[in-house]
């Protein structure tokens, strides 16, 4: 008998297979991204005709039923998805997004999410954003001890 791993540990398992998902499917995904109206999307992925996806990441059904903010990204990408394990019931989640399901670190496409295209002056900012905080990452693994120092010198001044 397996024992299912805790909440967050299948929370990163399905994040790293919807992550995966993205790339392989020419998406450049940024994961933990916080968004204008104080949320964050598990994924914001960058799709090649320059719109948005998130993908909602949801560990189980006690994950999902606790979870009334989800239909708040729908603001900030021209398609939502929700990204489950196979042990996720599926019945649970609304039709009207899109679905990706993982198993390990592979996952798959179940379900579509129709599109809801962004105000052109909401993608720009969301573009901005998205490649500001893409940046920042790439600097900070690239040079830590530089980062670093910068922050601890903001927090002086």
């Amino acid at each position: 008998m397996s024992i299912a791993p805790a909440p967050a540990a299948r929370t990163a398992l399905v994040c790293r297979a919807a992550t995966r998902f993205c790339l392989r499917r020419g998406w450049a995904p940024v994961t933990e991204v916080p968004l204008p109206n104080g949320r964050r999307a598990d994924i914001l992925a960058l799709l090649p005709d320059g719109g948005f996806a998130v993908i909602e990441v949801k560990s189980g059904a006690r994950d999902f039923l606790a979870d009334a903010k989800w239909p708040e990204y729908r603001e900030y990408c021209d398609r939502l998805f929700f990204a489950v394990d196979l042990d996720f019931p599926q019945e649970l989640l609304p039709e009207d997004v899109g679905l990706v399901v993982a198993e390990a670190a592979e996952a798959a496409l179940i379900r579509d999410a129709p599109a809801h295209p962004l105000a052109p002056a909401r993608r720009r900012a969301l573009l901005h954003r998205f490649a500001a905080l893409a940046a920042a990452r790439l600097a900070a693994a690239e040079d830590p001890l530089g980062v670093a120092e910068l922050r601890a010198a903001l927090r002086v001044e």
